[in-house]
């Protein structure tokens, strides 16, 4: 009997909890604080807040938890890994000191200049004058990045000379530190690692679709669909990649005595030189997760207690299918999402739920992401078709979707 806890609330953690749940070894999987559609996957929700570690920690040691797995990147960068090694239980995830990775790009930025990994130009600033003086030497477009985490909203591409100013003082007002970065042209993807020390498993290659528009266009969100694999990825691609940006950054984590159990989230840019890092996270993608986990034939839980040991896994993926999801989302997301917008009764079981809560057994929006609906098919087209054909027969006239997930391969 081996039992499970998975820390976070979103779709992502749902897929992770489900897909642990399919190991023939494991028998509950909890998650704190989860969400009230998980229920529906047999996942225990556990009413303890991701960032009450003390609490989190006894409620591992009294279930007899054999592996807690950390979602979300706000606890990794507060230290939760640590607390759990602390009190001698096994977790998967960076400790405080390698999720600076992801929660102080300054440090990222570092880490790459000094490991020879290739990523925009960029300068670091904390006062008006000198970034403006600065980005006003760089030609359009340019980006400003709020150092810090921003839940995938803290960056914006000026493409105008009359927005600069105005851009710069609201990252400095929200951040009180920025990025400059000149802007990388190409093709954005998504990599994910699984790394235990020096072992590593490379997830297949999925794209997200980050602005809240068809066509990429409006304000950066959270992600608002993905697809998996990426056609136009080539494998001559993932070889380059692999050899210039991910085996460099291994060496790295070991030449800064960074290295640990967790994941690697390489955010790409496909450019003319070749792949360039856009930035690194330091835990699972949303939505990519709700169709790379899909993708697992092997067992997810062995998998993720091997790397824990530092032994190199059997991994086994599907072969010649893809994988499409779509994010719904309350009206008014990512600035004001709508809340409290009752869900359909007969939404399908291939959805991964995120900002719901429950009343008298009916599931109510509570967030911004409310769930990822995906599926799969052996062309990308067909699977896409799938997906809208299943939205378009529910009733979610009260809430928004993109019509385009996917839209790059097609």
């Amino acid at each position: 009997m081996t039992n499970v806890l998975v820390i976070g609330s979103g779709a992502r953690e749902h897929a992770i909890a489900a897909t642990m749940l399919k190991s023939p070894q494991v028998t509950n999987v909890y998650c704190a604080p989860g969400n009230p559609g998980m229920k529906k996957d047999n996942i225990q929700i556990v009413d303890i807040d991701e960032m009450d570690f003390p609490n989190l920690v006894e409620f591992a040691k009294e279930h007899l938890v054999d592996l807690t797995f950390v979602g979300p990147e706000v606890p990794l960068s507060k230290g939760i890994v640590d607390a759990f090694i602390a009190a001698r239980l096994r977790v998967f995830g960076p400790d405080e000191s390698a999720a600076r990775l992801e929660s102080d790009k300054t440090f990222a930025k570092g880490f790459m200049a000094r490991n020879n990994i290739p990523t925009a130009q960029f300068k670091t600033f904390t006062t008006f004058d000198d970034a403006e003086k600065y980005a006003e030497s760089l030609s359009l477009p340019l980006v400003v990045k709020e150092n810090g985490l921003a839940a995938g909203k803290g960056v914006t591409i000026v493409k105008d000379s009359a927005d600069l100013a105005a851009t710069i003082q609201h990252a400095l007002d929200k951040a009180g530190e920025i990025l400059i970065e000149e802007f990388l042209e190409g093709e954005e993807f998504s990599l994910m690692l699984f790394v235990g020390g020096d072992k590593k498993v490379i997830f297949p290659i999925s794209q997200d679709h980050k602005k809240i528009y068809e066509g990429e266009t409006g304000p950066n969100t959270g992600g608002m669909g993905a697809y998996s694999p990426v056609p136009h990825i080539t494998q001559d691609v993932l070889d380059a990649t692999v050899q210039k940006i991910v085996n460099p950054t291994m060496a790295g984590l070991a030449k800064e005595d960074l290295e640990f159990a967790g994941i690697i989230y390489i955010g790409c840019m496909l450019t003319k030189q070749g792949p360039k890092v856009i930035e690194y996270n330091l835990r699972l993608g949303d939505p990519e997760t709700q169709v790379l986990l899909p993708q697992l034939k092997s067992d997810f839980y062995q998998m993720t207690s091997d790397l824990i040991d530092h032994q190199m896994p059997k991994v086994e993926w599907q072969e010649g299918e893809f994988y499409l999801g779509v994010v719904v989302s309350a009206p008014g997301y990512p600035t004001s999402p709508k809340q409290h917008i009752a869900l359909p009764d007969d939404l399908p079981r291939n959805i991964f739920y995120a900002g719901v809560t429950e009343e008298d057994g009916k599931l109510y929006s509570s967030g911004g992401r409310i769930f990822t609906l995906y599926n799969h098919a052996s062309t990308l087209e067909c699977a896409q078709a799938k997906v809208y054909a299943e939205l378009s027969r529910l009733d979610l006239s009260g809430f928004y979707y993109r019509k385009d997930i996917g839209f790059r391969d097609l």
